[in-house]
């Protein structure tokens, strides 16, 4: 299967003496008609496709991305892992960077390509209009230069998402009135689909055909909405050589994990029999009960070949096997070659510890709440802040000088120490956050290390995080309590993985540094 941009690109500028050119697609954002699971629904799509057009382009090129909003919502685009050095009025998040395209308007969105390379993706970053409005960006090595490991024969695109049978949009506002989980999705996708393991899927499962003997490089990003995923292929080894828009130290292994935004670059190695089928298989990760999240499996297939055998599953984890989870992410390595050169902060100037929690504010005597007996809704929290939305937005605020919109004295440590992974028996006062808009001011050029400690209130689990205008660099995690004196000693200084995205382990801490060399909001 050949590796296509699902959208053409028009060339505004080449030349044989630059490498870098500008490149410029057009986003129609639009309602489409769409059937999966024996129903027919409306989805609001990028240019009439689920998953939306890939962006194809070479490091350090220019993207221009006119988006047409003929949609009946506001619609931003966020460029996931694109550092947009010094511009961030396209990065995407509505009234931090940039004001919402409204319907019946559109906005050009540039997208400065500059160290990334690997494959990265694209969604809306307005409520959860992403479940639907999401695609890859791949970034191909500069003209002139090449991957640093054998070129792949193909390339494929692997889209990891969810399908809901109701309305992306009334699924947001019963999570966002009763202020309890949001509703399982009907079913886990493979490039837009279910697989033959879920009713009416037999004839749209995704199916993917090799030739023995060829490589495939598999552009893989999970689009889902919370949930981290094991996946794996039968009979095959997987390479991991790219995450996030930077290569890694290749190594393989019989399953991935990969969190939600995480993209990975992967080689798959067509060397099974021929006359075989077999089944790529991916389902959710979660340290809870099995009841508290959809279990179903989505499935594409690996075909060398027509044949009307039944596909071989493969063996994944445990759904609740966070020793799994936490052993894959940790073997991620940057490449840290001469070409490929890293720049680890050393000399670290602030150092921020935050805590992330699920907490609970009880439900106002007029409401009717879905969270812990009915008595309160769920709110996330760090430093036990959790955001609330101003009248005006934080763009405004700080540009036009006004005061009283938000503060910038978010906090560098937890307002409270306590033993945050405690198995049980916290004190019920502690779930209760401050609702505030806080914000936190950093120097331009400022090497910063933060330490992420997830907690066990209400309930612990994995936090996936990430950083909009700057990659930064994994240097160490761990489950429990976060000890500087002990565990900054086993930091990975050398070659830390080089990523935008991190799932903090249930009950656990991750340690990331960068340099703040990006000013914006």
């Amino acid at each position: 299967m050949s590796f296509q941009p699902l959208l053409g690109f028009l060339l505004i500028l080449s030349s044989i003496y630059s490498q870098a050119a500008v490149l410029k697609y057009t986003f129609v954002v639009q309602e489409t008609n769409y059937t999966r699971l024996c129903s027919t629904k409306n989805l609001l799509t990028v240019n009439g496709q689920f998953p939306g057009p890939t962006i194809t382009a070479h490091r350090g090129d220019t993207v221009i991305v006119d988006v047409i909003n003929r949609g009946d919502q506001n619609i931003t685009i966020h460029w996931h892992g694109v550092k947009q050095p010094r511009y961030p009025w396209s990065d995407g998040p509505e009234f931090v960077t940039q004001c919402p395209i409204q319907p019946g308007a559109n906005f050009s969105q540039k997208v400065l390509l500059s160290d990334e390379e690997g494959t990265l993706w694209w969604h809306a970053h307005s409520d959860w209009s992403r479940a639907s409005i999401h695609g890859l960006i791949v970034i191909l090595p500069r003209l002139g230069t090449t991957y640093p490991f054998p070129q792949p024969d193909e390339q494929v695109p692997v889209v990891l998402g969810e399908w809901w049978q109701s309305d992306i949009r009334t699924v947001t506002e019963n999570f966002i009135r009763g202020g309890g989980d949001p509703a399982n999705s009907d079913a886990l996708t493979i490039n837009g689909q279910p697989g033959d393991l879920y009713n009416c899927s037999n004839t749209g499962t995704t199916k993917i055909k090799v030739e023995q003997g060829k490589t495939y490089m598999l552009r893989m990003v999970n689009a889902a909405m919370n949930n981290l995923m094991f996946l794996a292929v039968a009979n095959h080894t997987l390479t991991v050589v790219g995450t996030d828009g930077a290569y890694t130290k290749p190594f393989s292994s019989n399953y991935i994990t990969i969190s939600p935004g995480q993209t990975l670059d992967i080689l798959l190695v067509a060397n099974q029999s021929p006359n075989n089928r077999y089944y790529m298989a991916a389902k959710l990760y979660n340290g809870q009960p099995a009841s508290r999240f959809d279990p179903t499996t989505t499935t594409a297939i690996i075909e060398y070949a027509e044949s009307s055998t039944p596909p071989v599953f493969p063996d994944l984890p445990a759904f609740n096997d966070r020793n799994a989870s936490f052993n894959f992410t940790r073997r991620l390595r940057s490449l840290a070659s001469t070409q490929h050169p890293i720049d680890v902060p050393l000399n670290i100037k602030k150092t921020l510890f935050y805590t992330l929690s699920i907490n609970a504010i009880p439900c106002p005597a007029n409401q009717t709440c879905e969270a812990i007996r009915n008595t309160s809704r769920f709110a996330a929290s760090i430093n036990n802040i959790t955001f609330g939305m101003p009248s005006t937005s934080i763009l405004g605020a700080y540009y036009r000088g006004m005061n009283g919109v938000y503060g910038n004295d978010f906090p560098d440590v937890p307002p409270l120490k306590f033993n945050y992974t405690q198995a049980s028996g916290l004190n019920v006062s502690l779930r209760l956050p401050e609702v505030a808009t806080k914000v936190k001011m950093l120097k331009h050029n400022e090497t910063v290390e933060v330490v992420f400690q997830g907690t066990n209130l209400v309930a612990g689990i994995d936090h996936p995080m990430h950083l909009h205008g700057h990659s930064f660099y994994v240097v160490g995690s761990g489950f429990g309590n976060y000890e500087r004196s002990r565990d900054s000693l086993t930091y990975n200084l050398v070659d830390p993985p080089h990523m935008q995205t991190i799932a903090v382990p249930q009950n656990g801490w991750t340690a990331i540094r960068f340099k703040a060399d990006n000013p914006g909001n």
